[in-house]
């Protein structure tokens, strides 16, 4: 069995993400920002990578966030327009393809990696990236009662130089 650790530790020092969202805050939000990072590994799933300022820490003591995948890449309007969890297997939550980790903030920061098998970069290009106000309760149905969209971004290419 391959050593992964070292994989993916070399996957993020050495290679230039295969597609990016940009993650801009809502207008309570405006210093929220970061980008997310997708590379493909193994088998066509995903590694994904995550730097994140301007978390409202202040308004959330836990400093725990939900994230998901949500079905439209349209951010506008204070992200009303990003559809729903990504679920194309139309099963419940926490099982959706688009139901990621949560975002664990010290500060306001956070940087975290993880791997996924439930997700390809061909899949997720144009679709929207959300951050939630609360953390995900994995249980409520449909969405884990994550509370407002307080970020987002559109996941796009990332054109290599």
């Amino acid at each position: 069995m391959e050593n992964f650790n070292v994989l993916f530790a070399s996957i993020l020092s050495q290679r230039e993400p295969d597609a990016v969202a940009w993650i801009k805050g809502n207008k309570e939000n405006p210093n929220l920002s970061g980008q997310i990072s997708f590379y493909r590994t193994l088998g066509n799933a995903i590694l994904v990578a995550i730097e994140m300022f301007g978390l409202p820490d202040e308004e959330n003591k836990t400093g725990f966030y939900g994230m998901h995948i949500h079905e439209y890449g349209n951010c506008r309007d204070d992200f009303e327009k990003t559809g729903g969890h990504y679920n194309p297997e139309k099963v419940a939550h926490p099982e959706h393809a688009g139901d990621l980790p949560p975002l664990i903030s010290n500060h306001g920061y956070v940087w975290m990696a993880f791997y996924d098998q439930r997700l390809t970069i061909d899949e997720i290009i144009d679709k929207s990236v959300v951050i939630h106000k609360r953390r995900d309760d994995f249980t409520t149905q449909p969405s884990g009662d994550s509370g407002e969209k307080i970020g987002c971004g559109v996941i796009m290419p990332f054109f290599h130089r």
